[in-house]
Formats: C-alpha cells, structure tokens, sequence
C-alpha cells in the first residue's frame, strides 16, 4: 500500500468574513466555488481526473442543503463525472472531510479527490436546522448542555480563571494581527471579489483590543460565568478546499505533493462536558503515527471556546510557541464546516515558513467528539 500513500498536492481558503460582514450577500456554494476554480487553477489538474468532492458542511438547509457538495462542483464547472458527497461531523466536517478524501485515496477508491469545507452562518444560521427537540431517552441518558455551558464546566474542571481565558483570548487576536502584518496569509487565501474589493483578510481581527476592554464584557452563559463573546469564536463565512492524491501519481504527473498524511483519529467523550475530545484525539492520533509531543513542529487547535485549548494544553504539556502561532477562531472566527479545513491549509503554509516537518491539528466536536490529524511537510 505504500504507493497508495495519501498526499495534499495544494491547499487554498478564502479569507474567514465576520457575521453579516463582506461574505453576507455571497451563497455558500459560491463562496466554496471561488475556493475550488483557484485550486483548480493553481494545480492545471485535467479536472476529469478528479473523481470526487468531499465538503465538511454542519448547517444543512436552505443555500446548503441538498448535498451541497454536489451542487458546489456543478456550479463551479466541474466535469458531470465529479461525484460529491457532503459531511457533517458538526465543527469536525470540514477536518473530517479531509480525512475521508485521504481515506479514500489510500484505499484505492480513487486517485484525485478535491476535499474541503464551507459554512456561511450569516446566511444559514448555526441551529437553524433543528427544529425539533432532542430525543428523550437522550436527554433521560445524558444531561444534556450546550457549548456554552460545556466551556463553562470545562473552565471549572481545569481551574481556569476569567483572566486566563481572556489573556489566552487576547494573544489570539495579537498574533492573528502579526500574522496579517506580516502577510503570512497572502499565498493561502483566494481573493473574492465583493463589489471591486478584493476581500484578502479574515475580518474578526480586533486589533484595539485590550485586557480592559475584554474585562468589562457580560457572561454569555452564566450570569456569574466565565466565557463571554470575548473568548469565544466568532460566528463567521468561509470556505476551502484540497486536492489529493496519491505520491506515485504526483510523481507521474509531475507535481509536486506539498504534505502526506501520517495518521488520523477520532474520540468520542463525556457529552455533558463535550468538548474535551481533542485531549484523547490527540493521544489516539500519536500513539498511531509513533511520534511524540516533541516532535510536533506546529498545533492547531480550534479555539472554540478559550477554555477548550487551555485544558487540552495544559493536559498534554502544550509548548504555546509552537501552537496557535497565528491566531485561531477567537480572532479569526470559526465558519463551522470549513474550520477544519481551514486549519489544514494554514498548518501547510506555516509549515512551510518555519521549515517545519509535522503537524498536528485537533478540534472539539459537539455532543462529546474530538478529531486529530498529522500530516508531515514534503
């Protein structure tokens, strides 16, 4: 099987757009599309190689329904013969996508596979496809919370105070702001064009913030709670996309495959506390690939809510230098379906800059899930 090796030949993303901000009159579908012609062109990949679309998708209705994945390869002109299927693996679909695209690849089911994510909140919003209540022998089973709530237990459990998180909170926005200073996204992101502007920077960057700002924000969840708007993710618009393949047929067709992947994993947790999966996630997906803490170069861990990374961090001894290095989804913003995807791409770029060999990258999942992968810089 080694020459059915799983490799991302290019990686691209739009930039992430704040709620009701440049993306908001932009379909999802389209949003994906400007995502997937860019990749397309970039690689000159013949599109009748591509056999499949995989796209991460959590919101399914309305602009995103119908197998959105299907429609994004028609509407962007992707040949009849490009099947698509759409994944929801609530904040892990976009990362999960990926995932299955290497899966397919190395099982042999196809040999091009464009995988990737898209999520439009400010069109779709989060929720808004569950309008009915949950099961009762669930809510018998299992005290039954939500996110908000979860970050809020997570953040007692671990001892993590309101300062913590807005500090952590804080250095998001700081070293997202760097990042764009410093023009470390520029070769990633797909511009979209919104009415003659060329949309290049993800737009929840809050550069006036401050400690004392952050500090005078009510609770969310609790009225004497911890988490707050300020060290949560953003609601946000987005997309990206990757295309795989197999070493040997980028060899053949001369190009040049810019990661591999090593190993991948998911973890089911406690669906009260929820979000602490990507602590065993990340356990699982090193005890599979044979590597260490240590030997890790970069992290991405979706920032959720601040106290999910802070506990992951300090349960797995975290070195933050090497984690987060340019922002998350607190600064960011968290675009659902496509994060995951979006943590891919930036961990290839970033790779790339620091001469690194390995990354990981994790998210939390709703109703008690974690996902992880590594992929090593080729």
């Amino acid at each position: 099987m080694a020459s059915r090796e799983p490799v991302i030949l290019e990686a691209v993303r739009t930039a992430i757009g704040k709620r009701d901000g440049a993306f908001k009159e932009t379909r999802p579908d389209n949003l994906a599309g400007f995502a997937l012609k860019e990749l397309v062109k970039r690689t000159k990949v013949d599109p009748n190689l591509i056999e499949d679309l995989v796209v991460g998708c959590v919101t399914q209705r309305g602009e995103q329904g119908g197998n959105l994945s299907r429609l994004i390869g028609l509407t962007a002109g992707l040949p009849v013969t490009v099947a698509g299927t759409t994944v929801n693996r609530l904040c892990g679909s976009g990362q999960q996508a990926v995932n299955f695209a290497a899966q397919e690849i190395y099982a042999g089911v196809a040999d091009f596979v464009i995988a990737g994510g898209v999520e439009s909140m400010s069109r779709e919003p989060m929720g808004s496809d569950i309008d009915k209540p949950l099961n009762p022998k669930l809510i018998e089973a299992y005290e039954i919370v939500w996110q908000g709530e979860s970050a809020e237990r997570i953040a007692d459990k671990w001892k993590i105070s309101r300062k913590e998180l807005d500090e952590f909170s804080l250095a998001s926005h700081t070293k997202l702001a760097k990042a764009q200073d410093e023009k470390r996204f520029d070769s990633q992101i797909v511009p979209v064009q919104i009415n003659g502007t060329a949309i290049m920077n993800d737009e929840g960057l809050r550069r006036s913030s401050t400690l004392e700002k952050m500090g005078t924000l009510m609770p969310s969840f609790r009225p004497d709670g911890k988490v707050t708007a300020g060290n949560s993710s953003q609601i946000s618009d987005g997309a990206s996309m990757l295309l795989l393949s197999t070493r040997e047929k980028a060899k053949e067709l001369k190009m040049k495959p810019k990661a591999r992947f090593v190993s991948w994993a998911v973890a089911g947790v406690d669906p009260t506390i929820m979000l602490t999966g990507p602590i065993p996630a990340t356990q699982k997906v090193l005890e599979k690939s044979g590597l260490s803490m240590s030997d890790i170069d970069l992290f991405e861990v979706n920032e959720a809510f601040a106290s999910v990374p802070i506990a992951w961090g300090r349960e797995l001894d975290v070195d933050w230098e090497h984690a987060n290095v340019n922002g998350g989804a607190i600064a960011h913003g968290h675009p659902l379906g496509a994060t995951g995807a979006i943590l891919f791409t930036k961990a290839i770029y970033e790779l790339e800059r620091i001469d690194g060999q390995y990354a990981l990258i994790t998210m939390c999942i709703g109703f008690g899930q974690g996902i992880a992968t590594i992929i090593e810089r080729l």
